[in-house]
């Protein structure tokens, strides 16, 4: 047995000063790409919003697409609202059964995560469906998500302008 030298504690110090100038460069790297990632679905949508003008669908399609993917989600439903019924403008990787449900337009039951932007929340997220109590309490559109489309975790992100809701963002994981 015997004790480290200064020069090899030196040494040692200067190989964690490194190891976290390293840790930090990756984490600069990682957001960085990020960030990239996000311009680059802007600018993608953008040029979809340039090269359809007057018709949304396919801007919809392409911003739905580019959200449900940046945040990892497997599907994802742009809501129209129109005082009355939600209406999906566009849909995302949904299961053909849940879009044909979905078609015809809802009305949201009472606890459900919708209604909770209908009732004024800009954002809810929900870490399980089938936990949630809209489900429990045998709602048709959260029994269908997770029945027939397979959602479990959900977030719905209000469409609001001027105070007024014109829809959501609902992006879910399986």
């Amino acid at each position: 047995m015997r004790p480290f030298s200064q020069k090899e504690i030196a040494l040692l110090e200067n190989f964690a000063a490194q190891a976290v100038i390293a840790m930090e460069n990756a984490r600069l790297i990682t957001e960085t790409r990020e960030a990239l990632e996000q311009q680059t679905a802007t600018a993608e949508v953008l040029q979809v919003i340039n090269s359809s003008p007057g018709d949304l669908a396919p801007v919809f399609d392409s911003m739905l697409e580019k959200a449900t993917r940046l945040c990892e989600g497997t599907q994802g439903i742009l809501w129209t609202y129109d005082g009355e019924r939600f209406r999906p403008a566009a849909m995302y990787g949904l299961a053909a059964e849940f879009a044909e449900f979905l078609e015809q337009g809802v009305r949201p039951g009472p606890r459900s995560p919708i209604m909770r932007i209908l009732g004024g929340e800009r954002l809810v997220e929900i870490l399980d469906l089938a936990a949630d109590q809209s489900y429990q309490a045998g709602e048709p559109l959260p029994r269908a998500a997770v029945e027939i489309g397979g959602f479990r975790s959900m977030i719905f992100v209000g469409l609001v302008k001027d105070e007024m809701l014109l829809g959501a963002f609902a992006i879910a994981r399986q």
